[in-house]
């Protein structure tokens, strides 16, 4: 009986043997392809936290510099970020700072320049930039800019400021009307938008009326 126990195990290291011989190499190849994929995904995770690491530094750089008033130096740094949302942040960080000195041609430009990477962004940039185009005597490209986005009172005033300035009274009107509806009773921007409305002819509802 041991004796065949012992025949029986040396079968089956022979069979183990020729089985490794016939297919060791596969199996090394495959065990070795699964660490360089391990250590490449390691790698790549490390990479990828590095540039957030680096790009978060760059953006708080970039703010520094437009704190401190120093514009071409923030220009530069934001220009080295890679694009995603720290840029975008960035870049309407420097387009307020460009208006508030009184560069709107510039501040235009630079958010002309902006790919936002998320809707909500983008709509910050377009609203943003639209009424500088109103501000320049663009209300024509404004009103293009706007096309198409709706829901959001903000884009109605602009909307309505665009209208305004074309002397088309009764669109501007229409505008200023939808923006009041989505807009909280005695908000500061709800009585500015209810003096555009008389200005163009209207009449403010009374909130009360509709509720």
């Amino acid at each position: 009986m041991a004796i065949d126990h012992l025949l029986d195990e040396h079968e089956q290291g022979e069979r183990v043997r020729g089985w490794l011989r016939e297919n060791g190499g596969g199996l090394l190849t495959g065990i070795l392809l699964g660490l360089a994929l391990i250590l490449g995904w390691q790698w790549w995770q490390q990479q990828r936290a590095n540039k957030r690491l680096q790009a978060g530094n760059d953006f708080q750089a970039a703010a520094e510099a437009l704190q401190a008033g120093k514009t071409d130096v923030a220009q530069a740094r934001i220009a080295a970020l890679p694009e995603g949302t720290y840029r975008t942040l960035a870049q309407l960080a420097l387009a307020r700072a460009q208006v508030q000195a009184g560069k709107r041609d510039e501040a235009i430009a630079t958010l002309r320049g902006v790919k936002a990477d998320s809707p909500e962004l983008a709509g910050v940039v377009r609203n943003r930039l639209a009424r500088l185009l109103v501000d320049a005597g663009q209300a024509k490209e404004a009103l293009a800019l706007l096309e198409g986005a709706a829901g959001d009172p903000l884009v109605a005033v602009v909307r309505g400021d665009a209208h305004a300035a074309l002397g088309q009274r009764a669109e501007a009107r229409a505008a200023y009307e939808q923006a009041l509806v989505g807009l909280a009773v005695g908000s500061p921007l709800r009585n500015l938008v209810e003096f555009k409305l008389i200005d163009a002819g209207g009449t403010p509802a009374n909130p009360e009326a509709r509720s």
